[in-house]
């Protein structure tokens, strides 16, 4: 049985190196995959590269480098999860990314 994964979730998974950090919102998850993006110890200044702390760990997430994984054939285990205004930064980010700007801006 596949255990809810929720937005802000960080996750360890089978093949992946990196904690991750779960973007994709919890209705989407429920089919098993989820989309994510990488979460390391440090990384080079960015709008893009967002800092993150738990009591579990601190890190940088790296919004540019979604995911899509699939965890119906990965064994993954929850290690922690962020606070919503770290999320909602998060995704502000990750939605600069396809905003819209007339003209190529």
């Amino acid at each position: 049985m596949f255990n809810e994964i929720c937005q802000g979730d960080i996750l360890s998974v089978e093949r992946i190196h990196t904690p991750v950090l779960v973007v994709s919102k919890t209705f989407f998850n429920k089919t098993g995959q989820i989309i994510a993006c990488p979460i390391l110890e440090e990384a080079s200044e960015d709008p893009l590269h967002i800092t993150i702390h738990t009591k579990e760990m601190k890190g940088v997430v790296l919004c540019e480098q979604m995911k899509l994984l699939d965890l119906r054939v990965r064994g993954y285990k929850k290690s922690s999860e962020l606070q919503i205004n770290e999320i909602m930064n998060i995704a502000d980010a990750i939605q600069s990314i396809f905003d819209y700007y007339p003209f190529g801006k």
